[in-house]
């Protein structure tokens, strides 16, 4: 009976060990899969290094300057009368100078770019449709800019009135316009029951 006992507890003991060496070998397996996985070769750094200077270049490259903005004159804030202001009074005159100035000047900036626009254009197209489309457009544009070169006049008469300490008065009661209405409507020379008197008599004319 101790014999076979003795023979058994060997046996054990080997398994112990083979078990434990697989286990190592696992374990020395992993580690060393661990370590190439965080220390990358010396080639791929390069070829990453490479691949960022690469791709900074061509940001760099597609990198577009914005274009500049068309200078357009701010309207000034609604004036606000001061209490007892004279109307028509000198800092009231100033206001509605630098509103009729500023709109002379966004006027003539536009019709400056139309004429720029129809020299450019100015080659007739071969097909038909091109030509008479063109046409179209061109003739809308000087429609535009026509109406515009008569309000500039308007502006013009305007601003003249102001220097004459005629402005803002109706041209045909002479009651204060007020300076709502000049805000609204800066060339106005009619208050606005002489206006709406002047519209029904347009209307029952024109039948």
């Amino acid at each position: 009976m101790t014999k076979a006992k003795s023979d058994k507890k060997p046996k054990l003991t080997a398994k112990k060990t083979t078990k434990a060496t697989n286990k190592a070998k696992k374990v020395t397996k992993k580690a060393v899969a661990k370590k190439v996985v965080k220390k990358p070769t010396a080639k791929k750094v390069v070829k990453k290094t490479v691949a960022k200077k690469l791709v900074k270049k061509i940001v760099a490259k597609k990198k577009v300057v914005p274009l500049k903005k068309a200078k357009t004159a701010k309207k000034p804030a609604a004036y606000k009368p001061k209490a007892k202001e004279k109307y028509m009074s000198a800092a009231m005159k100033r206001h509605f100078t630098e509103i009729l100035v500023n709109w002379r000047d966004d006027l003539r900036e536009e019709m400056q770019k139309t004429f720029e626009h129809l020299k450019d254009k100015g080659e007739k197209p071969a097909d038909d449709l091109d030509r008479a489309s063109q046409e179209e457009e061109f003739a809308f544009e000087l429609r535009t800019r026509d109406r515009e070169r008569k309000l500039i006049n308007k502006i013009a008469s305007s601003i003249e009135l102001i220097k004459q300490d005629d402005y803002g008065y109706c041209e045909s009661c002479g009651v204060n316009i007020g300076i709502k209405r000049l805000e609204a409507r800066p060339t106005a020379t009619h208050c606005i029951d002489c206006k709406t008197l002047d519209e029904i008599k347009e209307k029952q004319l024109s039948g």
